[in-house]
């Protein structure tokens, strides 16, 4: 957004802001090291920017003193969500116009008579074939027919089209036409966006390459707009500084590549939330943790394993046999639609059912009292005892509990047959098992024991629930870090310039000569270095990351594989071989170590190492906390057990080393940890809640 020298000399704070789909939050740290503040307000989602000024002066800093501004948004995934993005055209190959609809011809029910086929973002009306044609090697079979283009360029402009698409056969080989034709469109479209695969990917899969470059386009006009009107308003409050997206990744690039880029932000707040992650577990010697995130609108997860957040090269958005696949480098992250702002209701067959259908911000849960009138999970844990009413947002937002009595009778309770309180509990259980599949999600269904990790959780919402979630999938240890409910932003200050490279290279392992494959990296080395060096921003350090995508010989799909320094210092390529058979072995629970193997794609992350926040160890205190951080005893429900009296702890007033048996609730500025019977917490060294989970009653 700025140059170097436009950073003010005395501007010093870094703040992260990260949209939810109900609250907005910010983290902010002083590289001086003596400020660390937290911000939070209900996302304004007529006014995105409204609601980020609002935590601004919630934290009670200013834009005027940052020298620079770190953004992630749900804005992309919402646009894709909810079909909300521009009247897109898709200009392609000659011949292929259909195959951003045929898609991979996924039938996972083959049974279903009610089977419904993914709907397009782009209609076969606006798909427009261009006469040209690259062969696999990235030769000219048919040249450029660029009369062809300046008449589909005149037609586009007359129909008033607000974004293109291109994507011509083999262009992540040859980006020759696909730049000809951006450039020709440009000059008719002049204020049209205009998106070209290659510039998101060089990896082959044309559906796959259709379906991301279609995407970016359908969001871009909406992104790029949102950033704009956000730019404009901090350079109105004198931000001096620069102007940094979160992508997928957790990494973080300029706000011009964003504008271009759009769909790299497609899960910038929650891949933000596992890099904080990776923070606490390098801080505390963890090596393989669960990252679980639960808000107002969904639950997400993801997973580090040995110290590194597991990441993959596309995604699915929406169910399997109607997704369409986004193919980026991103945290492998799995997303339920269960979150505190999920709405119950009594489904056919008299059947309790809980989201994916949320409250959002406005109305909001019927606790809020903003004309919210179905029950959801927050309005739940109110009624359970697990929220307080006259204590929520440390007191700034009064929760109506004798409406949620209401609401929750009415329209569970009595239709149900049942009990006020066992319909609450129910809703709360439903919500367990849902949030408990984005888990397995990213642990079972990648071949991990879930059992085997420490789950981390955050989220405004997560802590009142970890407790459950641990019991429904057998894990054992629990971790509520420091603020939980302002994490995902708090994990952008721990964000790295990043760029991923990816280059489609098909060859067996044992013919490609290691020259070959130095070479590759090389260029993809240089790219990253020249990005990084273009940055406004200076890393300390930059780091170099080699990954290839490999498959057995005979396989369709391909597992991706690290690649250490050493590996290529020694030239050892059975090396390579064992680390793919590894990797095969358990994501697939089998390998075959004598089978040859051979390299699809290469893959290179660039890093700009950043400085961190500090996290200052705690005081440290007795086991017995202190009195004075007994805020009072109040009754809470806890299944098998109906109302217990429960110590209710001021999580601030904590000190290292002090133990809490449940039950009990440890409160907070922006989320409620519960602490059920037979748990035991201890507060460790830099404040997090490390919970062992008990027996269920």
């Amino acid at each position: 957004m700025t140059s170097p020298h436009r950073t003010a000399a005395n501007a010093s704070l870094r703040i992260a802001v990260d949209i939810g789909g109900t609250f907005t939050d910010l983290a902010a740290f002083n590289e001086n090291g003596d400020l660390l503040s937290f911000g939070k307000a209900l996302s304004t989602h007529d006014d995105l920017v409204r609601g980020i000024q609002d935590t601004v002066d919630d934290a009670k800093v200013a834009f005027k003193d940052a020298f620079l501004f770190l953004h992630g948004s749900t804005i992309v995934i919402n646009t894709l969500l909810e079909r909300t993005g521009a009247e897109t055209a898709l200009l392609i190959t000659q011949g292929f116009k259909d195959i951003y609809e045929i898609g991979r011809i996924n039938r996972p029910d083959a049974y279903n008579l009610f089977f419904n086929k993914h709907k397009p973002l782009v209609p076969r009306s606006l798909r427009f074939e261009v006469p040209e044609r690259l062969l696999v090697s990235g030769e000219t079979h048919r040249p450029l027919d660029e009369d062809a283009v300046r008449a589909l360029g005149a037609q586009l402009r007359e129909r008033g089209i607000a974004s293109v698409a291109i994507l011509l056969l083999h262009s992540y080989r040859n980006p020759a036409h696909e730049k000809r034709v951006k450039e020709i469109i440009q000059a008719y479209l002049p204020n049209a966006f205009v998106s070209a695969s290659h510039e998101l990917t060089q990896e082959y899969r044309e559906f796959e390459r259709a379906s991301t470059v279609a995407a970016n386009a359908y969001v871009g006009p909406r992104v790029q707009s949102y950033l704009g009107n956000l730019e404009k308003h901090i350079l109105n409050k004198d931000f001096p500084g620069d102007f940094y997206a979160v992508q997928s990744t957790g990494g973080l690039f300029p706000l011009a590549d964003a504008r271009r880029d759009c769909i790299r932000m497609l899960e910038s707040g929650p891949a933000a939330g596992v890099i904080g992650t990776q923070a606490i577990c390098a801080q505390i010697g963890l090596s393989n943790a669960i990252a679980f995130d639960m808000g107002g609108t969904t639950a997400k997860a993801g997973v580090i394993l040995n110290g590194q957040p597991l990441t993959t090269g596309s995604a699915l958005i929406g169910s399997y046999e109607r997704a369409l696949p986004i193919q980026i480098p991103m945290i492998d992250i799995f997303e339920v639609g269960t979150g505190g702002g999920s709405i119950a209701q009594v489904a056919e067959g008299s059947g309790l059912r809980v989201g994916p259908r949320s409250a959002g911000s406005f109305p909001g849960p019927v606790a809020y009292g903003r004309g919210g009138a179905d029950p959801t999970v927050t309005d739940a844990n109110l009624l359970l005892g697990r929220l307080d009413p006259d204590n929520f947002l440390g007191g700034e937002m009064k929760l109506d509990l004798e409406a949620v009595k209401h609401a929750i009778t009415t329209k569970l309770a009595t239709p149900l047959g049942l009990g006020a309180v066992e319909a609450a509990d129910g809703v709360l259980r439903i919500a367990a098992t849902a949030m408990s599949y984005a888990v397995k999600g990213v642990t079972t269904e990648r071949g991990l024991d879930a059992g085997a990790f420490t789950m981390v959780v955050y989220g405004g919402a997560g802590p009142l629930h970890a407790s459950a979630i641990a019991r429904e999938i057998g894990i054992r240890r629990v971790l509520i870090p420091f603020s939980p409910g302002h994490f995902s932003a708090y994990g952008m200050l721990f964000g790295d310039l990043r760029y991923d490279y990816v280059r489609s290279c098909f060859s067996a392992l044992e013919k490609m000569p290691f020259e070959t494959l130095e070479g590759l990296y090389a260029e993809l080395e240089a790219t990253g270095r020249g990005a990084i060096d273009a940055s406004a921003v200076r890393p300390d350090t930059v780091k170099m990351s080699r990954f290839a995508d490999m498959r057995y010989v005979g396989q369709e799909h391909a597992v991706t594989v690290e690649l250490p320094e050493a590996i290529f210092v020694h030239r050892d390529r059975a090396a390579i071989k064992h680390q793919f058979d590894e990797v095969h072995l358990q994501r697939y629970g089998t390998h075959a170590p004598a089978e040859p193997a051979e390299i699809v794609s290469v893959r290179l992350s660039a890093v700009g190492l950043m400085r961190k926040p500090p996290r200052q160890a705690l005081p440290v205190g007795g086991e017995t906390p202190s009195p004075s951080s007994l805020k009072r005893t109040k009754d809470v429900y806890f299944r098998g057990s109906g109302f217990v009296a429960t110590p209710v702890f001021n999580r601030e007033k904590l000190l290292a080393g002090n133990r809490i048996s449940g039950p009990a609730l440890i409160e907070e500025h922006a989320s409620t940890t519960v602490l059920w019977p037979a748990d035991a917490l201890r507060v460790d060294q830099f404040g997090n809640l490390d919970i062992t989970i008990g027996e269920p009653a």
